[in-house]
């Protein structure tokens, strides 16, 4: 994690923020502390409050609660300088279909102030730089998703803004272009910008971050590296597939209890039901043999098991009892 000082501000500072849509407590208490040339993951099922978060940061939304600062400088009092510093790349792009791609960012570019030979010039070298310039003439209705989401991520660094907010950038990619985009975000990075990426990808995140803030609900309820977070949940995983889906309850509680016994504290082991698994964190793998021992002894036979390091899938159902894609997108509702 990139280091700082006190005269140098982190690039997000943000204290207990909350916003409230009616009765619903959008963002409750959130806190962030992002460091200047990193990428900040903030992983999060859909309306757990993380495009509410981005847009309070972004000075889009005023915080009912709490503070924030971007730079040093407060998104509340000094919204003009705010905006000065950051871009902002939503999940669809933010762009008329009409015009061409490279309309759209001669467009951008006059509203940021350049001149129009300037906002020519930087058209052609975001379009060479993200792989469009053969489509620099043809309208944005005709263009692919992936491609759409490149040009709306052009527009945002028109300005090159030292801090760029990508919410979930890469929703509904194909892998190929997927790729194309981390290997961007990458590229940002090592050319000085500071990333704050939101996602509901355990794999982005993993790949990507250099710190990953888990939020739920609202609220931040894990925040380290990718190694910090699994090895929150043990050194090891213990994933089961059985014969008998029915009987998937009955297992986890018969690995959580045998577990528990073995570390003298409570363990709980999780189900995935979209894998059809049975997960658990195992910091002895020699007990292996005993748990499946146990399990034939009520007659739960296994169709596979495997004994690995935890990934972000694994922490993620350990810390919320939930997967990442569970929840309704009640905050897009709300918003």
């Amino acid at each position: 994690m990139t280091s700082y000082t006190p005269a140098e501000p982190l690039a997000i500072e943000a204290n207990d923020l909350v916003k409230v849509f009616g009765e619903q407590r959008a963002v409750d208490g959130v806190g962030l502390a992002v460091p200047r040339g990193a990428v900040y993951g903030v992983l999060g099922p859909n309306g757990a409050g993380k495009t509410t978060t981005i847009r309070m940061l972004a000075t889009l939304l005023r915080p009912d609660g709490g503070s924030a600062r971007i730079f040093g400088r407060d998104v509340v009092a000094e919204p003009t300088a705010v905006r000065s510093l950051i871009g902002v790349t939503g999940q669809y792009a933010s762009v008329d279909e009409k015009l061409s791609a490279t309309e759209n960012l001669i467009i951008f570019s006059r509203l940021l102030g350049l001149s129009k030979a300037d906002s020519r010039r930087k058209s052609v070298e975001l379009l060479e730089e993200f792989g469009l310039a053969e489509a620099a003439n043809k309208p944005l209705e005709n263009f692919s998703g992936g491609m759409r989401r490149r040009i709306d991520l052009a527009a945002s660094l028109i300005a090159r803004p030292p801090l760029l907010f990508l919410d979930e950038p890469t929703t509904g990619l194909d892998p190929r272009t997927r790729a194309q985009m981390w290997d961007t975000i990458r590229r940002l990075v090592r050319e000085g910008s500071t990333v704050l990426l939101t996602t509901q990808y355990l794999d982005e995140a993993d790949q990507l971050a250099d710190r990953i803030a888990v939020i739920d609900r609202g609220r931040v309820i894990a925040d380290g590296t990718s190694d910090e977070l699994k090895a929150s949940v043990g050194t090891s995983a213990l994933q089961l597939t059985l014969t008998d889906r029915d009987r998937m309850e009955e297992a986890r509680i018969l690995v959580g209890e045998f577990l528990s016994r073995a570390e003298g504290k409570v363990v709980e082991a999780t189900i995935s039901p979209e894998a059809g698994r049975i997960t658990a964190p195992l910091p002895d793998p020699t007990i292996t043999t005993d748990i499946l021992i146990r399990l034939r002894e009520h007659d739960i036979r296994i169709d596979e098991i495997n004994v690995a390091k935890p990934t972000l899938d694994e922490v993620f159902f350990a810390i919320t009892g939930h997967g990442a894609e569970d929840d309704t997108d009640t905050e897009r509702s709300a918003a």
